[in-house]
């Protein structure tokens, strides 16, 4: 059962960039990220409950808490990120720089925690990084998609700042994880992340009322805001069924099929975007898969 629950977990990670493409065409990504927040806030007040470690809390002395809280808005504004990241650019794109945080938290390990970098996961830097490289390379436009799609392809030329918004969410996501293991490895996953996830949402509304947006809720369609909801349960759905898996099943395992939601990200793209993956790109993905199993090995 737990092998279900592995598969489910990769499954609402990979459909989590999906809807949340879906909800934010016409909606401000600061406000759809605070909305989404919520909803996984809930999610992680469920996983706590569940895992009965809530009373943990009392417990916590001031060191856990500044580390909690510094993790907490490292994820926030990981999130902004990667949120403003998917409203401009394409999800594979995307969704493979993003996946370099894997290899930068490797990297930032080794410089703090002196954590040793053997041959293969060299091996899987490598692979993960030329086939991020792949993935974002420009895509060749042939002529009849030039006239049937003109604007789009003039808009997107203008507008390269999904990259950096990619970047930045990668970066803020690397430190999240190092500063979880400088402060918090005594304390509850489920409990961090749900405390981690209060201050998300502080963050993500703090930015809504700072930039005067908050009129802008009222103005999100309820298809949008369908859409924002389920990305928000998309991510709860895949912590529990993480968290469930990891509780009955092999952690090796567990983890490697987590970390290949990218090919559900990628199908589904294609299946409700028609976001097509060319020759080289395809390469890209294979040595990002070829990567990431190497990591877990």
């Amino acid at each position: 059962m737990w092998l279900v629950y592995a598969v489910g977990s990769a499954f609402f990670a990979g459909i989590t960039a999906i809807l949340a493409k879906s909800g934010i065409k016409n909606t401000d990504s600061d406000v759809a990220t605070a909305i989404r927040t919520a909803v996984v806030l809930l999610f992680s007040l469920i996983l706590v409950v569940v895992s009965g470690c809530g009373y943990e809390i009392l417990n916590l002395n001031a060191k856990t808490w500044i580390f909690l809280i510094l993790s907490g808005l490292s994820t926030g504004a990981s999130w902004l990120y990667y949120f403003k990241a998917l409203q401009k650019g394409d999800i594979n794109r995307v969704v493979s720089v993003d996946k370099l945080s894997t290899v930068l938290t490797l990297i930032l390990a080794f410089i703090f925690f002196n954590e040793k970098i053997t041959w293969l996961k060299a091996a899987a830097i490598v692979l993960i990084g030329i086939g991020t490289y792949l993935m974002i390379d420009k895509k060749r436009i042939d002529k009849k998609a030039l006239n049937e799609k003109q604007t789009d392809i003039v808009n997107s030329k203008k507008n390269k700042s999904w990259f950096f918004y990619a970047v930045f969410s990668m970066i803020f996501a690397s430190l999240t994880a190092i500063l979880g293991k400088v402060g918090i490895n005594g304390v509850n996953s489920n409990l961090g992340t749900a405390i981690r996830t209060a201050v998300v949402l502080i963050l993500a509304w703090g930015m809504v009322f700072a930039f005067k947006k908050q009129k802008l809720v009222k103005q999100i369609s309820k298809k949008e805001l369908t859409f924002i909801c389920l990305s928000g349960i998309a991510t709860g759905g895949s912590w529990l069924c993480y968290y469930k898996a990891l509780k009955e099943g092999l952690t090796s395992v567990v983890v490697a099929i987590d970390k290949l939601s990218i090919l559900i990200t990628v199908a589904f793209s294609f299946i409700v975007f028609k976001e097509k993956l060319s020759f080289k790109a395809l390469c890209g993905l294979i040595f990002m898969v070829l990567g990431t199993l190497l990591l877990i090995v």
